[in-house]
């Protein structure tokens, strides 16, 4: 048994079935283990940045790890974007590397790079194996790694000797780490306030917390108390629509997120950092909750936030409480596209259990109050700042669905150029994709920092942020793709395009004109 052979028994043997691809000359020998071994899904992306975000978005609906497979150093460097939101969305991800044989490094070949450094720039979990009989063990290792709690990025580089050497032999799975224990004084703490001050109190919600079990326990804290809910902005993975909890988020712009967080005295954190802008402004402050308020930190990321709202329930005997009706299902919007309108329509028209990857970047920022109440779903944000997420996402979201549930992107047309290969896969393996392209022709969520750090507008910088002149095509490049599309003009044309793609097995591309 060779290195490669061994990597492909233990990574099934561990439950890791998925494995998104670009691969080189490098990783041939893993390729020929990955053909001749059966029971691997194997997903080709054009592009790793593209690689690297379906192995995300897998993670946030399957809830275990794929592995990727990236082409030397400077593969991985073209996915290391979507590696950064992914480690700030704590998705767990087997990265399979491969490198140099280990005797021709020192000639320094000209793909030869630094890849543990790379790797450990978005990596909580990096090794090089560099002989084949222990190909397997590293396996086993980065998989427990990639499957500890929150979820981790787990690299592992190999040498394409390492590969193909024989002396390979297949590792057990490793025991998955429970998560961190509850601190009982932190509960203690948290209850202690909350009794004391429970109207001046946020409990801000983040990761697992704002899923269905933790949403219904901090509701059952918050209806005994006074206190308010809120969920973070960057959240990777939230349950939404009927049936679960209205949720609303703190604000991204820092000026109302100031004013939305000022009357709170205290922030019990679940899960959640401490609300921050997401850059400096001149002349504001860097935190966004009021200066004298204090934090109480209930559960940090390695704990499990449903086991700590739950100890928190049982502090203050908090009676049972149902959760708030979301009202009725809204109608379909009609005229013009506008943020209002389109979350409106998506709301009144999704299926059930459908999955909304959101890179609507700042057309979007309101989508959450018009879409409480469509039916119960799973909303998945960019979640580390790194545009170019939305569609790879999409694409591994579906695959995690394992092809049963509609996958609606709701995708600003900057942001989607970064990864439009995409589309491609989606064509390829038939995924039930809706993809809604805003197009506004121009990088808007730019215009407005540009106005919020105080620079002043001109001719150069209003050009460096417009998409036009050329016009970007969507119709014609989904299609360059093998995505069938259509150009919307209007609410009403957008919903019927909308009910169109539903009812389709594959892929469908609307560009909305915004």
């Amino acid at each position: 048994m060779n290195g490669a052979h061994s990597l492909v028994h233990t990574l099934l043997a561990a439950g890791v079935d998925t494995c998104f691809a670009n691969p080189g000359t490098s990783e041939m020998h893993f390729v020929a283990a990955l053909d001749q071994i059966p029971g691997m899904d194997c997903v080709l992306g054009l592009q790793e940045n593209v690689v690297t975000g379906m192995a995300d978005g897998y993670w946030r609906i399957a809830r275990k790890p794929a592995c990727t497979l990236l082409h030397c150093g400077p593969g991985l460097a073209n996915g290391l974007a979507n590696l950064h939101n992914a480690r700030r969305a704590h998705a767990g991800i087997v990265n399979i590397v491969g490198d140099q044989a280990t005797y021709h490094r020192p000639y320094d070949a000209p793909l030869t790079a630094d890849t543990e450094a790379m790797a450990r720039t978005v990596s909580q979990w990096v090794r090089t194996s560099t002989r084949a009989e222990d190909v397997g063990r590293d396996a086993a290792a980065a998989v427990q790694a990639a499957r500890s709690a929150p979820g981790q990025v787990a690299t592992l580089i190999l040498p394409s000797d390492a590969s193909w050497n024989e002396g390979g032999s297949v590792a057990e799975p490793l025991p998955v780490p429970a998560p961190g224990p509850l601190d009982p004084l932190a509960v203690d703490n948290a209850a202690r306030v909350l009794r004391a001050a429970g109207r001046d109190t946020l409990i801000l919600l983040a990761d697992s917390a704002v899923r269905g079990p933790a949403q219904a326990l901090a509701w059952r804290v918050a209806q005994a108390t006074g206190a308010t809910l809120m969920a973070d902005f960057m959240n990777a993975h939230v349950e939404r629509g009927r049936g679960r909890l209205p949720l609303e988020r703190v604000p991204y712009v820092t000026d109302l997120a100031i004013k939305t967080l000022a009357r709170f005295k205290h922030i019990v954190l679940v899960g959640a950092k401490p609300p921050v802008g997401f850059f400096a402004y001149p002349g504001k402050p860097s935190t966004q909750y009021a200066p004298e308020a204090q934090l109480h930190r209930l559960s940090r990321l390695d704990q499990d936030p449903t086991a700590a709202l739950r100890a928190l329930v049982e502090a203050l005997n908090a009676p049972e409480a149902a959760l708030p009706e979301a009202g009725p299902r809204p109608e379909a919007a009609q005229g013009k596209p506008t943020p209002e309108g389109l979350a409106q329509t998506v709301a009144a028209l999704m299926p059930e259990q459908a999955i909304v990857s959101d890179e609507s970047v700042s057309f979007g920022r309101g989508f959450y109050q018009h879409t409480h109440a469509a039916p119960a779903h799973d909303w998945l944000h960019l979640a580390g700042g790194a545009i170019g997420d939305g569609l790879p996402v999409a694409t591994g979201a579906a695959l995690g669905a394992k092809r049963q549930r509609r996958v609606i992107s709701l995708q600003a047309d900057g942001s989607a150029m970064y990864s439009l290969q995409s589309l491609w896969t989606q064509a390829r393996e038939q995924l039930p994709c809706t993809t809604i392209i805003l197009s506004n022709r121009k990088y808007n969520i730019l215009i407005g920092e540009y106005a919020g750090v105080g620079a002043q507008p001109g001719a150069t910088a209003m050009r460096m942020l417009d998409l036009g002149n050329p016009d970007l095509d969507w119709v014609r490049l989904a299609g360059g793709m093998g995505v069938e599309a259509a150009r919307a003009e209007t609410l009403e044309q957008c919903a019927d395009l909308m009910r169109a793609s539903f009812a389709r097995k594959g892929p469908f591309l609307i560009e909305l004109m915004v």
